[in-house]
């Protein structure tokens, strides 16, 4: 019996620090046992760790992911390509026609300045942002 291929996805922003991160954990925890998530980013900047408290927070745990570079996914083939920055957008290389590519732009709150509490309060809302986006689409494309 053939062994049904799980759909591949990666997720890219310019540091693959929060956006992006935040996406593959919502992509992972809402998408089920037939996906596979990554992400990676044009100039990786390591996983924030405002990122990681603001998801713990809802319960998903993203401490374990890695900040990995577009490079590593070269010559693999993706489902789907979601771009989370416009930096991303505009300088993502093209995968070989292999599959569908969105954009998803969201707010960088690693680029927020006030206090730890105002910029957390970013970190928070984008978290949020990106969860109903992933939810919204995992619901309209049968995930």
């Amino acid at each position: 019996m053939k062994q049904e291929s799980k759909m591949r996805i990666l997720v890219l922003c310019t540091g693959n620090s929060c956006r992006s991160q935040m996406a593959e954990g919502f992509l992972s925890q809402y998408g089920g046992q037939g996906i596979e998530v990554f992400s990676a980013g044009l100039k990786p900047k390591g996983v924030n760790p405002l990122a990681i408290t603001a998801m713990d927070e809802i319960g998903i745990d993203i401490s374990k992911h890695t900040s990995d570079h577009l490079s590593k996914y070269n010559g693999q083939k993706f489902d789907y390509l979601i771009t989370v920055c416009d930096n991303a957008a505009e300088n993502c290389p093209v995968f070989a026609g292999e599959g569908t590519c969105m954009h998803w732009p969201f707010d960088d709150p690693a680029n927020e300045a006030g206090s730890e509490a105002e910029i957390m309060g970013v970190f928070r809302r984008v978290r949020d942002e990106i969860g109903e986006r992933v939810k919204k689409w995992v619901v309209e494309s049968s995930v």
